[in-house]
């Protein structure tokens, strides 16, 4: 965005006034910690560095793209906390409270809550008490909720004499297994197919009358628009994200209703193609935006951050957070350290504060403070959070970036590997693995399209791993690509003469899980790599 240097950024002259002891230091990180806090009934502390908030309030789907901590959620409700203010009617659905459900009744329950946020129609109690009419919304809320709940009050009969019995109690003790059970499991998979198939066929039935119901009481509600917002969508199931997708656009397609998808890019399914188009094309039916701040862009991400801690500490009447409590070096590294994340850079920041108090190093916050607030932060978030949204892809996933640390750690010494588009195409889903990664922060992209050193030939991505699992301890023996570092052709130092990791190595790791948890296996890494010992002084350099 700038093309400055790391020496050429333009933040003021630092200065010593303050100490990080100081009580306004208290004050920031309790404003920094409510920040955390993002619900829907609380208007978040919200800082528009980007000027996003303009672009989410325009009369336009879109979908919102962005890594955990991104501010995706504390972007969407502070939209829905002020578009009143704007005429706009704003419904909020938060999939995390709804993501144990199958589909469709995760479908049918989010149709539900919209329709429970509609307006009713203003009619005098006597001309209700005469016509005996039911509020259209009303309607449209009982017959969803019984649609919702009719697997529970249906019954499905099995003819014990029939040729489908016969052919169970054949396989069931062919496979070993009880009769009864197997023919229990039968039962209750066609129980399920069949309500599937009766609510989705009574869902499309009804996709014009709901549509018909929400333009009327988006007529009488005295509302301009209205805006749908479906945040965390990534945590529903990937084989059925179109599906959702798809009934919500055809749903508001042609009204005043827009929806507003919050999600992770590379956890994201948002169209299939069987024949016919499911699902929504971005540029096409919908705007994407992207919240991420990358290495790719790193002297615009690194400036980005600091005003945004600066904005924050404004709010506490300190002037210059990033000048006057971090030494030069110490705020490149809580770029480092954050991968570019907010909410990490935040959250880094804060506690590098407590490990700076704990050491007894006032002054300022260098980057050891820095590197060892984010080796804290790491151990006890980003792995859990891994497990929490990736679910059942969790294991493999992990099996993946043990696969990773080892090649970069142990077998090639390096901080950041190299990974080969032509084999990217050949093997897609391996692909994407890295790229998920990516979205949990595990690693992070440098270059989009780089070229090799020594000769290789053809084109690589260029990833770094976490910094938080190679600078805290310091290891003396790893090479740690400087990549925000330019030589004379501006080309990034360092970058080019990386490791090719093979994609093939991610599928022989998800079919060897790993024996132990990664927090395991960084610590005996810790120990194994450290040879020569740690750097643990308080200097303000970078490395």
């Amino acid at each position: 965005m700038l093309g400055l240097s790391i020496v050429d950024m333009p933040f003021p002259c630092k200065t010593r006034q303050m100490a990080l002891d100081d009580p306004k230091i208290d004050k920031l990180i309790a404003l920094i910690e409510d920040s955390f806090r993002v619900r829907e009934d609380h208007d978040p502390i919200y800082v528009d560095v980007g000027d996003h908030l303009e672009r989410v309030r325009a009369a336009q789907h879109q979908v919102i793209f962005g890594r955990r901590g991104s501010g995706k959620s504390c972007l969407l409700i502070h939209s829905h906390r002020t578009a009143e203010n704007h005429g706009t009617l704003s419904i909020y659905l938060s999939v995390d409270e709804v993501k144990r459900l199958s589909y469709p009744d995760v479908l049918i329950r989010l149709l539900l809550e919209i329709f429970e946020w509609m307006p009713r129609q203003k009619v005098p109690w006597w001309t209700k008490l005469r016509t005996r009419r039911e509020d259209p919304v009303d309607a449209v809320v009982r017959e969803l909720r019984e649609l919702l709940d009719r697997a529970d009050t249906s019954s499905v009969t099995l003819d014990e004499g029939s040729r489908d019995s016969a052919r169970l109690q054949g396989r069931a003790a062919a496979r070993g297994v009880g009769v009864e059970s197997e023919i229990a499991a039968e039962v209750s998979l066609r129980r399920t197919s069949a309500f599937s198939e009766e609510k989705l066929d009574t869902l499309e039935r009804h996709l014009q009358d709901y549509k018909t119901t929400l333009k009327d009481a988006l007529g009488w509600s005295g509302y301009d628009r209205a805006a749908v917002l479906l945040d965390d969508f990534y945590l529903i199931h990937p084989t059925v994200q179109p599906d959702v997708v798809d009934y919500f656009h055809r749903l508001l397609r042609g009204t005043s209703m827009y929806l507003k998808v919050g999600t992770v890019r590379h956890r994201t399914t948002l169209v299939r193609h069987e024949g016919q188009t499911i699902g929504l094309e971005l540029y096409q039916d919908a705007e994407a935006i992207n919240l991420d701040q990358t290495f790719e862009e790193i002297d615009a991400t690194h400036e980005y951050l600091a005003l945004m801690l600066d904005s924050l500490g404004k709010q506490v009447d300190i002037e210059n957070v990033s000048g006057k409590h971090l030494s030069p070096n110490g705020l490149f590294a809580l770029t480092l350290a954050s991968g570019g994340v907010p909410r990490d850079y935040l959250t880094i920041f804060v506690e590098a504060i407590r490990v700076a108090r704990e050491r007894g190093t006032l002054k300022w916050l260098t980057p050891t403070s820095v590197y060892k607030g984010a080796h804290r932060i790491t151990k006890r978030t980003k792995l859990i959070n891994l497990r929490e949204d990736a679910a059942g892809d969790a294991t493999p996933l992990e099996a993946v970036f043990q696969a990773l640390l080892n090649f970069c750690l142990r077998a090639k010494r390096k901080t950041a590997f190299l990974v080969s588009e032509e084999e990217a195409q050949q093997r897609p889903s391996e692909h994407d693995v890295i790229k998920q990664l990516m979205d949990f922060k595990l690693v992070h992209v440098i270059e989009g399209d780089t070229s090799a050193a020594s000769g290789r030939p053809g084109r690589y991505e260029a990833y770094t791993l976490d910094f938080a699992f190679f600078m805290e301890p310091r290891r003396r023996n790893i090479e740690v690509v400087e990549f925000w570092q330019k030589d004379e052709n501006r080309r990034r130092i360092g970058l080019r003469e990386s490791p090719v990791f093979p994609l093939a190595d991610v599928a022989a790791a998800e079919h060897h899980l790993p024996t132990s948890a990664t927090e395991d296996m960084v610590d005996a890494l810790e120990i194994s790599t450290a040879d020569g010992g740690a750097v643990d002084d308080d200097s303000d350099s970078l490395l």
